[in-house]
């Protein structure tokens, strides 16, 4: 009976060497106690030689390579770097992280050379199997996606994309006021004339356009699905790598959410997630939006929407270009700390004021005979008094945690059992 065990977090924007504190030994037990150990690293190593992108993932996330050498010291031997930071320092930036990577030997999926590189699953040797990762991210700019090579053109580097089509609908009399609007201030001129000279393609029979957004008769709300196309690359992966691995782990970044709250995944979200697990992936390891989501077994085994954050040290980059300090009407005599401080207008908004940035979670759990066995989780907590002491994770038994999952979890019918400092999903 094929049996493996799997440790996974969430984000690791880590940004500074660890130093061997007692709080972290214990954590890297608990870490190496598992066969397979993944966190999504969130973070460049870029060096000197590379320059920052036009655009980014909200910060330039640069780090110093010994980081990667710290995960690999806790006992991490699985990530993607498939996330909306992947090209904060272009391609010389990305490249020069895959090195760091397979230089500490750790596993990485989602990003490539080309998209069938991004795409294609990757796998881990370990004395109960073979497990393969296939990453994908929802959150990424357009230039961050890895290119389709063709007999005729070289692919481009890049993640591999799970992007989705949202839809608005509005009742009729909204719809045709949203009309009328749209021909009043011409937000849809541009696109009517690269219509009419072959650039781009009218709206289905139905659809109102304003500027970007599809918009369509109906209750009032939004309705998101996953595009076919990336679906299709992701499950023809789940296909090849349940024929080359006993085992097979999807990796899903994705800040979407349901409205206004963070915590809730957006439709689309859940259907690729299930939609992977019916195609033969053993669990999907979420992540992106840096709080907790909640949990779901799905055909016996785990969707994790988001773990959170293990690492969040976005505050403590060292330095950022000049396209971050222009957004805040900054100049050249300004600081990073200075930056920091405009952008969360002196520690009152963002993350820093958002409690569940500085809390999460880590499931150890047991995949055995193709379905779930057991999963405990570990509570986690990152916050600190100032910049310094914030962002490095440490064990927590705080119970509002398991609390707070376990409303997370609740709609999906998924029940939480706390015993000891250490939550169980009840099976």
């Amino acid at each position: 009976m094929a049996s493996i065990s799997v440790l996974a977090t969430g984000d690791s924007f880590i940004t500074r060497r660890t130093a061997p504190t007692d709080e972290l030994r214990r954590l890297a037990e608990i870490v190496q106690s598992a066969e397979a150990r993944f966190t999504n690293f969130e973070v460049l190593t870029p060096g000197p030689a590379a320059f920052p992108n036009a655009v980014s993932g909200g910060t330039w996330a640069n780090a110093p390579a010994g980081v990667v050498d710290d995960l690999a010291a806790l006992g991490f031997n699985l990530t993607t770097c498939a996330n909306n930071h992947t090209l904060d320092y272009s391609y010389a930036g990305l490249a020069a992280t895959l090195r760091e990577l397979d230089r500490a030997g750790i596993v990485h999926a989602g990003v490539g050379r080309t998209l069938a590189e991004a795409a294609a699953p990757r796998y881990l040797e370990c004395p109960s199997g073979r497990i393969a990762l296939i990453a994908a991210t929802a959150t990424c700019h357009d230039t961050d996606i890895a290119g389709q090579q063709r007999p005729d053109q070289a692919g481009r580097p890049g993640v591999n994309p799970l992007r989705h089509v949202a839809t608005y609908h509005l009742p009729r009399r909204e719809l045709q006021a949203l009309a009328a609007m749209a021909t009043a201030c011409a937000i849809n001129d541009t696109h009517t004339l690269r219509v009419k000279a072959g650039f781009a393609e009218p709206p289905e029979p139905g659809v109102v356009l304003f500027g970007n957004h599809r918009f369509r008769e109906g209750a009032a709300g939004v309705q998101t699905v996953p595009r076919a196309s990336d679906i299709a690359r992701l499950h023809a992966a789940i296909a090849e790598a349940r024929r080359q691995a006993d085992f097979v782990l999807v990796s899903l970044h994705a800040h979407e959410q349901r409205g206004l709250d963070k915590a809730v995944p957006a439709a689309f979200v859940e259907a690729a997630s299930r939609g992977c697990i019916e195609a033969g992936a053993h669990a999907v390891l979420g992540h992106g939006p840096h709080v907790l989501r909640g949990i779901e077994i799905h055909q016996h085994r785990p969707i994790f929407y988001s773990l959170g954050n293990f690492f969040f040290q976005n505050e403590t980059v060292e330095n950022l270009p000049a396209d971050f300090y222009e957004k805040y009407d900054m100049g050249l005599t300004e600081s990073t700390a200075d930056g920091l401080d405009k952008r969360s207008a002196n520690n009152t908004r963002g993350f820093i004021a958002d409690p569940w940035a500085w809390k999460s979670v880590m499931p150890r759990f047991v995949i055995e005979d193709g379905k779930l066995a057991s999963c405990e989780l570990f509570g986690v907590e990152l916050n600190g008094e100032t910049r310094a002491r914030r962002g490095t994770p440490r064990l927590s038994e705080n119970t509002s945690i398991f609390a707070h999952l376990a409303e997370l979890c609740a709609p999906y019918g998924t029940r939480l059992q706390t015993e000891g400092g250490v939550a169980r999903i009840v099976l």
